[in-house]
């Protein structure tokens, strides 16, 4: 089985051409079945928060970050049948996005299950990285 590892997010996810209209979720996001559309929204001018947000209900949304500035080392790679989920996109075009939980005194980031965006065609998915020692809870740091 290849592997590709999609490239990271760069300066490009600072400006204005990460704002996404709508992505299509080619399978939910584990939990939530009923939801395949997803708002990516800015929600810092630096461009290292986001709100993936429900098309459907607004008031369902995932705190998002891009990992380079926080996890600089992080690089998973992406297998051939989820590229083929994605209608086979040019590796360069994958864009990832982790998902942070906040919780009293602690954020942390999902390594484990990153949200991978065709930027081509906007079609999303979370993946589970099954057996890539990665952590569902990773602390936060700051690169």
């Amino acid at each position: 089985m290849a592997t590709h590892a999609p490239a990271r997010p760069s300066e490009d996810l600072e400006t204005e051409d990460i704002s996404l209209p709508t992505l299509e979720f080619v399978t939910p996001i584990p939990g939530f079945p009923d939801h395949r559309d997803f708002a990516l929204v800015r929600l810092d001018e630096a461009g290292l928060l986001y709100a993936l947000q429900s098309v459907r209900d607004s008031d369902l949304r995932f705190l998002v970050v891009p990992p380079a500035p926080f996890f600089p080392d992080y690089a998973p790679e992406v297998d051939d049948e989820t590229l083929e989920l994605l209608g086979n996109p040019d590796p360069q075009q994958l864009l990832l996005l982790l998902v942070v939980t906040a919780a009293e005194a602690r954020v942390t980031a999902n390594l484990l299950a990153p949200i991978i965006i065709d930027q081509g065609n906007r079609r999303a998915i979370q993946v589970v990285l099954t057996g890539s020692g990665y952590s569902v809870r990773e602390q936060f740091g700051v690169a």
